[in-house]
């Protein structure tokens, strides 16, 4: 992949092409089976319209197909790669290795994060089986990624920089199908980890209560450069079921913040094209739990978010009084009618509601319940902000060389772009001496570069020395001609990545393999077996999971995070406990400083 690449989510088309007008360098989207966002599965024939609409920019789209599969759908599950192929993917990120021992049209390879991307010997095994890029997994610092990329020298490397994280190792998350059979690795995710609940000892003692598992989002803008000398090239927007705002805000913030880096070190960006805008994007105006930088420059102390799992938005004051259905805050905070404010109750418990009037620092609240004097407001939803986002012009164009000949039988207009693309196309018709040469001559310039809402630009404009006089609706024909024609052009120009051959004598670096390895196939088990295995588990999917099953692995610490690190009966286990009582129990190992999780009540 040449230049760096900003990688952007897709709920569906419309997001996606929202992205790459934005500016994104690549698009991942969900494949209509078979993807670990059920819940954001889409049509082939929608994927191919984003595909020719990104690769007129040599934007690329990934379409994920990276859930565990049975024996009986491996098929259908290659069918659907082989169409997607058809279509113009550029690579299928996957997470079965079952996939690998079946007929595969040459598609690129990405190996999703489940497939827990996390050590120098698991990624170069990765590049040694052809696949030609890694999702790194979330909880790697700077140091390990770095060693990752010395370890595996050709292969992609794929960071999350912006987005939710999970609490538990990526693929390595059983909670949600042990406690009501909906299986993350199928996309199915119910996310128990942003439940709220109790937190106690041994003993029993309550020592907090909240979302004592759910973890802020993570934001990087300010790590690019630093990623990139780790050996970083695509960084990763998470958000597969963020609408189309959240999309274009991200996209827009994270652009900026790429180019302002590659300013400085000379590096170029995957795709082409300019974004023109006048609009300024804002982080703080979408989903967000606040942000954390998490395990990148080692461990962040204030990672969790357990004071709500919900997007609280932006602090706006405190209420002084309530009287029905009037707030009177303790400062103007600048709302506006239609805006959305979320507060605590009393109990906790994170509310929301429509504002229908202000008049300075007094706001008319459509549902006034849970809020009394002294409780803190938020906006998480400004809604001036986006309409003003919705109305904004976002265009992303590409720069055109012209030039105009004249033929035997009429006119030729010859184009080149900027990345060296040429195409031509010629129109048959008459021609005579024009009585007005600059008028002719400003008729033609003017006609020939009125590309409007076209990909396209004018930046240079070639005409013949002596223009003969041709009928505007002649040249209007021929631009409209020579835009189809380059179109088709950049569209065939666009290189697509190959699968990588495997060569011989490739180990997978663990012999004995239990359920959490996630091996829900035949094929999968052969294949891990030709590569060294002595022996596969099942995935705990294939069964259902017993009491005592560890169902996470984290490498956050809730007693890190409580403030009781430490020796001694600081190592005792813990438990949570939801409001229906079902319980979990939590174990530390200091020495590797993780934390597991298990459905036993001990």
């Amino acid at each position: 992949m040449p230049g760096f690449e900003l990688l952007a989510p897709a709920k569906d088309l419309a997001c996606g092409l929202a992205a790459i007008e934005c500016g994104a360098d690549a698009v991942y989207i969900g494949a209509e089976r078979f993807s670990a966002r059920r819940g954001a599965a889409n049509p082939r024939a929608d994927i191919a319209q984003l595909v020719a609409r990104a690769h007129l920019f040599h934007a690329r789209v990934y379409a994920a197909v990276n859930t565990i599969l049975s024996d009986e759908e491996l098929e259908p599950a290659r069918r659907l790669i082989a169409g997607l192929y058809e279509d113009g993917v550029d690579a299928v990120i996957v997470q079965d290795f079952g996939l690998l021992e079946m007929a595969l049209p040459p598609i690129a390879l990405i190996a999703s994060t489940q497939m827990h991307n996390h050590s120098p010997q698991r990624v170069r095994f990765l590049r040694e089986v052809g696949f030609s890029r890694a999702i790194l997994a979330r909880e790697l610092s700077l140091p390990e990624i770095s060693a990752i990329s010395a370890a595996a020298p050709g292969l992609e490397l794929e960071a999350f920089v912006h987005g939710a994280l999970c609490v538990s190792y990526s693929g390595r998350c059983h909670l949600s199908y042990a406690w009501g059979g909906r299986s993350a690795n199928r996309g199915e995710c119910a996310q128990p980890c942003r439940k709220p609940y109790l937190v106690k000892d041994r003993a029993g003692k309550v020592l907090a209560q909240g979302h004592a598992l759910s973890l802020k989002d993570l934001d990087l803008r300010a790590h690019l450069g630093a990623l990139m000398r780790a050996g970083v090239t695509s960084f990763k927007i998470e958000g597969r079921l963020k609408d189309a705002a959240y999309v274009q805000n991200t996209v827009l913030a994270y652009s900026r913040a790429l180019d302002a880096v590659l300013a400085q070190t000379g590096g170029r960006r995957a795709s082409r094209g300019e974004v023109r805008t006048d609009f300024l994007p804002d982080l703080a105006k979408t989903f967000n739990r606040g942000s954390t930088t998490y395990f990148l420059q080692g461990r962040d102390p204030g990672m969790h978010s357990h004071g709500t799992a919900g997007f609280l938005g932006e602090p706006v004051g405190k209420a002084l009084w309530v009287r029905g259905d009037r707030v009177g805050l303790d400062k103007p905070a600048g709302l506006h009618a239609g805006d959305g404010l979320a507060f605590f109750d009393a109990q906790g418990r994170l509310c929301g509601t429509a504002l229908n009037g202000v008049q300075g620092a007094v706001v008319q609240v459509d549902k006034p319940a849970g809020i009394a004097a002294g409780t803190r407001l938020f906006r998480n939803f400004d809604r001036l902000w986006h309409k003003a986002l919705a109305a904004a012009r976002i265009e992303r164009k590409l720069a055109l060389a012209l030039e105009l000949r004249h033929t035997d039988t009429g006119l030729e207009l010859r184009v080149q772009d900027e990345d060296g693309v040429h195409s031509s196309v010629q129109v048959e018709c008459a021609k005579s001496p024009p009585q007005d040469a600059v008028r002719a001559r400003r008729n033609m310039e003017s006609q020939l570069s009125k590309l409007g809402a076209t990909a396209f630009y004018v930046r240079e404009l070639v005409l013949p020395e002596h223009p003969d006089f041709v009928p505007l609706a002649v040249l209007n024909q021929l631009r409209r001609d020579a835009v189809s024609a380059h179109v088709a052009a950049r569209i065939a120009a666009h290189e697509r990545g190959r699968r990588q051959p495997e060569p011989p004598g490739a180990v997978y670096p663990e012999a004995e393999l239990g359920p959490e390895a996630n091996v829900s196939n035949r094929k999968a088990e052969a294949f891990l077996l030709r590569h060294g295995a002595r022996s596969v588990a099942r995935a705990w999917e294939s069964a259902a999971a017993p009491m005592g099953t560890r169902v996470m692995t984290c490498r956050y610490c809730l007693r890190h995070a409580l403030g009781k690190c430490g020796p001694g009966p600081d190592r005792d286990p813990l438990w949570l406990e939801d409001e229906a009582g079902a319980r979990l129990r939590l174990e530390f190992d200091c020495r590797a400083c993780r934390m597991a999780v298990y459905t036993d009540p001990g």
